[in-house]
């Protein structure tokens, strides 16, 4: 049986991971992630798979926008909207 993700649990889920990467510092849902000066480019490639596989879902070459990863917020809402056109195939 796969996990169901609800609206309501993605944001504890995301923030999960990135903990692992901000240490003590509790990004707020809005905090640009990559402003920090935590992350490296190498993020960018283990958070991508981080959403495709912790979701279920594949993030093609044009979601590959900085606004759709920048924040925990912005992270959750591609998420959801993925979430919901894989939901309609």
């Amino acid at each position: 049986m796969t996990a169901q993700h609800t609206v309501a649990d993605n944001k504890p889920t995301i923030r999960a991971f990135l903990a692992q990467f901000f240490g003590d510092h509790r990004l707020a849902d809005d905090e640009d992630i990559f402003a920090t000066g935590f992350v490296n480019s190498l993020f960018v490639m283990q958070l991508v798979s981080f959403v495709e596989t912790t979701y279920d879902l594949t993030v093609e070459d044009d979601d590959l926008e900085m606004a759709n990863f920048n924040t925990v917020a912005a992270i959750d809402t591609f998420v959801t909207r993925k979430r919901s056109a894989g939901a309609g195939d």
